[in-house]
Order: structure tokens, then C-alpha cells, then sequence
């Protein structure tokens, strides 16, 4: 393979930020220095005043594959995600066939390695049946094990106490929960019904998907993991409230981790009168008291990670009624810029961000070689370009296979000028590079 010079970038790596060139050879980082000279690079990026970092690897999409052609595929999410600045993913169980069985996640694999542009690896589903599969999985051929403990579609749901109390005490390997309590959910929308009939509002959204109901499920959900010593992961926490069930301690401390995710940080619920359904997800995007705690816990190791749960719906399903309008938002082709703008408007350090989207997601799910700018790992690596007049998003083509996105009327301050997956181009130049194939994620456990 050809090598590929990075010149004059300023590279934001493990706490650091410094003027540096990076080689690439073979896929990996060869080198690192203040100046390269005499490599013989086949490819040079002169990276004069842009910021190089890691490449974000996403805990949680939903690209719709297989089953849902019309929301998204791995081709088309993929080809978003690189242009986002993410170099990998991990998919969750909850496509059509859901992921319930080892012949379900190999089919995924085989799509995944015919036409992702991104790096890739798959969550395994758990139902009320298929413990035994569970607790068979070999901890390295998953990124983690997906549960629903309340307001699933499918056959995903997980609300049975002695079914959890199983999965907690047997699953093999890192546990990852979608918390809300059903009950306290249906109670809320019967009341929002009484007083607006079939007219609910999308303001309405956070009031039905309350912070009551997130808490008491992730209260329960990290009472389980400590009585059986499982490894959790909880997923997009929305509410200050819960920031309480998690310790600020570094990750090799610790048993019980938590995500958080871009849009929980960047919308709140006074969004919901402008953009309606286009914002409705579950967990629900909630108040600015709350969206601020979480902006406060990232400045600590409360949060371990920022994920995107990029979950696209067509457009003309967001029209729908409150009651029918599907829950979930693209995300992935602007990970990276929205995140950025917090950092832009001074509320989260640069190198805490990198960790939050690269290094603690590589650790969490002990993925090897990815994650870090270091020499002998993959060149997972994205170039950020500074847009001094704000870059206007509708003047983008959208590439997820929805059409549409959230931030149609944003102005973003940077941009991702280049991604390279596995030393590969992806992305340059506003270009998707369809020559790029992702490699399967591997977790060594």
C-alpha cells in the first residue's frame, strides 16, 4: 500500500495538543514528529491550520440494516458517518430480523463488510427467550449486549424481573441498557390523551418521557449490576437526576459506565416549537437545566462517552401525529461539527472531547489499535477544518438515506475536511471515496 503524509497539522491526541506530521503506511500510523521530510508519500495533505484527531468510534447507530431500505442501509450510513469524522461504528440489534442469534449478527457482518465505508461492529439483542444465546457469545465477537428495559418495539422489550435478574447475574460480557420504566411512561401520555386527545404536541414529548421514568429504570438497572458485578454501560442519559447513580472516577475503576448523546447536549426542550417530531427520540431531549448538567458531567468522568444514536426515520413518517410519529433523528453526518460547537463556545475542551468520542470508547470496549494517534495503530484519523464564517449545513447534500437532518438551519464553525478509515481516504474534500472498505472491529476481552 502506498503511503500517505499528514503535513503542518495541529494534532489533539491523549491530553496534548501539538504542531506534528503523521505517516501512514499499510493502513497504521508509521510516524510521528514535528517534520517528515524524504517518506516518499504517494498522497501529502498539507494540513495548515486544522486540528488532528482520532477518529470518533461510535457506540450506538441504528443504520436500519437489514429491514428498512427506505431509513437507511450500511452503504448510505456509512458514507454519512465518514463524513461526520466517524471511522467507526457499533450497531444496535434492533433492525429486522433483530439481532437475536449468531446467524442474525453474521449476516450483519457480511453486509456490513460488503459496503461500509466505516469501520463496524454489532451489539447482540436479548429477548424473554433467547438467554441461553446470551449467555453463550463469545465476549470477543460482540461489542456488547444490547437490553431494552423499557418502551421497545418488537420483540425486544426486557420487563420481566426475574428474565433481568437472569441476564445480570449470567450475561458474558459488557451489558448495555436502554433505560426507561414503561409504566410511569404510559401513565404520562394517558393525562397528556385526557387533555389534548389525539392532538399531543411534540412539546409534550420530555412531560410523557419524563426524568422520573429514566431515573427509576437506571436506578434499577445500576442496583442490579452491583448486586451480580455485571459490567454496564447505560446508555443516553437525558436527566440530571441520574448523573447521581454514576461515580466520577477514571474508567479502569470502575464497573458501571454511562454515554451521552450529541443531541442530548446540543437541543432542549424549548427546540421541540421549532423542529417539532424531527427532534422526538427516546430517551426525549428534555429541559436546559437538564442538558447543562450533562455539558457540566462531561468535564468529568461521570460521562464516559459521547455516542451519536443516529436513528433515521423518513420524512414523511416525522409528520406523522405525536402518536405515530416514529422516535429517533439522523445524526452521524455531523457528529463531529455539532460537537465542535461546544467547544467553540468555550464549554468543553478540545482534548476532552477527543477522549469522550476516541480513547474512552476504545477502552470501554477494549478495542485494540484504534482510538489513540500512536504510532503502530490504524490510521483512524480526521482533519477539522476551522469555518470562520460558519459553515451553513442546508448548503450541503444530505447523504443518510432519509434526506433530511435536525440541523438544516444551522451555521456550523468547522467542518471535517478529510477522514481516513484503516489509512484509507473516506473523506476528502466533500467527497465520499467509495474505493474505502471498513474493517470488522475487534475486541479483545
Amino acid at each position: 500500500m502506498s503511503r500517505l503524509l499528514i503535513r503542518n497539522a495541529r494534532l489533539v491526541n491523549e491530553g496534548q495538543v501539538r504542531d506534528a506530521d503523521v505517516l501512514v503506511a499499510n493502513g497504521r500510523i508509521e510516524k510521528i514528529a514535528n517534520s517528515i521530510t524524504g517518506c516518499n508519500a504517494a498522497v501529502a495533505i498539507d494540513a495548515q491550520g486544522q486540528w488532528l484527531l482520532p477518529g470518533m468510534i461510535d457506540d450506538q447507530v441504528h443504520f436500519r440494516d437489514p429491514g428498512a431500505p427506505d431509513k437507511g442501509s450500511f452503504y448510505s450510513e456509512s458514507r454519512a458517518a465518514v463524513a461526520g469524522g466517524i471511522t467507526s461504528f457499533m450497531d444496535m440489534p434492533n433492525t429486522s430480523p433483530a439481532t437475536l442469534n449468531l446467524a442474525a449478527l453474521a449476516d450483519k457482518k457480511r453486509r456490513a463488510g460488503l459496503h461500509s465505508v466505516a469501520n463496524y461492529g454489532f451489539h447482540f439483542g436479548v429477548s424473554h427467550d433467547n438467554l441461553d444465546k446470551v449467555a453463550a457469545l463469545d465476549p470477543r465477537e460482540v461489542a456488547g449486549v444490547k437490553v431494552f428495559m423499557g418502551a421497545s418495539t418488537g420483540n425486544m422489550l426486557v420487563d420481566d424481573p426475574r428474565i433481568l435478574e437472569r441476564l445480570f447475574a449470567q450475561v458474558p460480557t459488557l451489558l448495555l441498557a436502554h433505560c426507561e420504566h414503561s409504566p410511569s411512561i404510559q401513565a404520562n401520555e394517558q393525562r397528556l390523551r385526557e387533555r389534548f386527545g389525539d392532538g399531543i404536541p411534540a412539546v409534550a414529548h420530555p412531560l410523557i418521557r419524563d426524568a422520573e421514568a429514566c431515573y427509576r429504570s437506571s436506578s434499577y438497572a445500576v442496583e442490579l449490576a452491583r448486586r451480580y458485578g455485571t459490567r454496564l454501560h447505560v446508555l443516553h442519559l437525558t436527566s440530571a437526576r441520574e448523573l447521581a447513580l454514576f461515580e466520577d472516577k477514571p474508567l479502569t475503576e470502575k464497573r458501571i459506565t454511562a454515554e451521552v448523546c450529541l443531541h442530548h447536549l446540543i437541543f432542549d426542550d424549548r427546540d421541540y416549537h421549532r423542529l417539532g417530531h424531527q427532534i422526538k427520540c427516546n430517551p426525549a431531549i428534555k429541559t436546559r437545566a437538564d442538558r447543562d448538567a450533562l455539558r457540566q458531567a462531561l468535564l468529568s468522568d461521570r460521562l464516559d462517552v459521547i455516542g451519536s444514536d443516529h436513528a433515521p426515520h423518513t420524512w414523511a413518517q416525522k409528520q406523522l401525529g405525536y402518536r405515530e410519529a416514529p422516535a429517533g433523528l439522523p445524526l452521524v453526518q455531523h457528529a463531529l461539527p455539532a460537537l465542535m460547537e461546544l467547544v467553540a463556545d468555550g464549554l468543553l475542551p478540545l482534548t476532552t472531547l477527543v477522549a469522550k468520542t476516541s480513547h474512552r470508547v476504545a477502552d470501554l470496549f477494549a478495542i485494540p489499535d484504534r482510538g489513540y494517534v500512536r504510532e503502530g495503530y490504524w490510521a483512524d484519523l480526521v482533519l477539522i477544518k476551522p469555518e470562520p464564517q460558519g459553515k451553513p449545513v442546508s448548503e450541503e447534500p444530505i447523504l443518510a438515506r432519509c434526506g433530511w437532518t435536525p440541523f438544516a438551519e444551522r451555521r456550523f464553525r468547522h467542518s471535517v475536511s478529510t477522514t481516513l478509515v484503516s489509512g484509507h481516504l473516506a473523506w476528502h474534500n466533500g467527497q465520499v471515496v467509495d474505493s474505502c472498505q471498513g474493517l470488522p472491529l475487534y475486541f479483545q476481552r
